[in-house]
């Protein structure tokens, strides 16, 4: 039996007690003892069963970039790790500390969409429609768990190569919920698949996946685009194999990211963090001497659009230091036809919805 078993077992009572809690209260919101609203707008929630790592921030962003061109689209999201309390909009010149770093990231990309941040869905969308009357549908970040807010669309994402099915609760595993939480999704969309996914890999998803009549499945993977400078955007640093790169993340899972780079550079050293980790002084200092140590010439610091929200709290460091840190773009891509058919299916429910 493996370490990473023994350890899981051993965790199992824990996370058998945290599954009973959880379980109690989504009893309570199915019975009524707890209350869902329901709001006379669309409202689409995108999160996952797991702690991270599945690509909610790049699938939200595609949402934003396709239905921007026809409606009016806002998004309310938590606001993971900021230092800040209630409801707060978004604006282009926060920073992480006081929004979260994955909702200032959709504001610096969207400047012109209303993004807010609040710890309650259920007061959130009625402050952020007050706010912004033009707002035809929200987008809830990470709002899966959250049942305080029936949404007209349950988008749950899961990775082709952790899928929740194969999953344990928290803490011997990712899961946030039971497995069967997955009833809940009216579109399951797998993420981060490769490039050439075939239609035996397809097959034995939706098998080990089980959806139900009424759920779509869909099959997605990531675009990664030409690494730009964090001091400044319009500087671009193509990847080759003769550039040497030192990742820097604090994301929840950086094996797709990883595989990418293994093909695009000369080498990639890693400095990783917990998902959403706040730099300190440790940290950078940490990060000058791997950076300075890498024996390359051609030679680069790499980081996620996400972790460059966070990075840029500390752009004096870094600017003293001549680090050239460079943030990699990443977009979505659905895989053979599923982007049409997706498109037609989230248009026929916004063309349905009623109050």
């Amino acid at each position: 039996m493996s370490e990473d078993i023994v350890i899981r077992v051993l965790l199992l009572p824990l996370a058998l007690l945290y599954g009973i809690g959880v379980g109690i209260r989504n009893l309570l919101y199915r019975v009524g003892a707890l209350r869902s609203v329901r709001f006379d707008l669309p409202v689409v929630s995108v999160g996952n069963l797991s702690v991270g790592g599945a690509g909610k921030s790049p699938h939200i962003e595609y949402l934003l970039r396709w239905l921007d061109r026809y409606i009016g689209v806002a998004v309310l999201s938590r606001g993971y790790g900021r230092k800040t309390m209630g409801y707060r909009p978004v604006t282009v010149i926060d920073n992480a500390e006081q929004v979260g770093d994955e909702p200032l990231q959709f504001k610096r990309k969207f400047p012109d969409i209303p993004i807010s941040v609040c710890e309650s869905r259920a007061l959130g969308v009625p402050e952020l429609v007050k706010r912004n009357p033009e707002t035809q549908c929200v987008l809830l970040d990470d709002a899966f768990q959250h049942l305080a807010v029936t949404p007209m669309l349950n988008i749950l994402l899961t990775e082709f190569n952790r899928p929740f099915t194969r999953d344990w609760l928290l803490p011997a595993g990712r899961l946030r919920e039971w497995r069967f939480g997955y009833r809940r999704a009216d579109v399951i969309i797998v993420t981060k698949c490769p490039p050439d996914l075939t239609p035996h890999q397809r097959y034995e998803m939706l098998m080990e996946i089980d959806p139900y009549p009424r759920q779509r499945v869909y099959f997605s993977r990531y675009q990664y685009g030409q690494p730009y400078a964090l001091s400044n955007p319009g500087e671009r640093r193509p990847l080759d194999l003769e550039t040497h790169v030192l990742l820097v993340s604090a994301i929840a899972n950086t094996d797709y990211l990883l595989q990418y780079l293994g093909g695009e550079t000369g080498s990639v050293q890693t400095l990783e963090f917990e998902d959403h980790h706040y730099f300190d002084e440790s940290d950078l200092l940490d990060l000058l001497r791997r950076f300075e140590a890498l024996p390359h010439r051609n030679k680069i610091i790499l980081t996620t659009e996400k972790d460059a929200v966070r990075l840029e709290l500390h752009e004096d460091f870094l600017r003293t230091n001549q680090l050239p840190v460079f943030v990699l773009p990443v977009e979505v891509a659905f895989c053979d036809n599923d982007e049409a058919d997706f498109q037609a299916d989230v248009k026929e429910i916004l063309l349905d919805f009623k109050v």
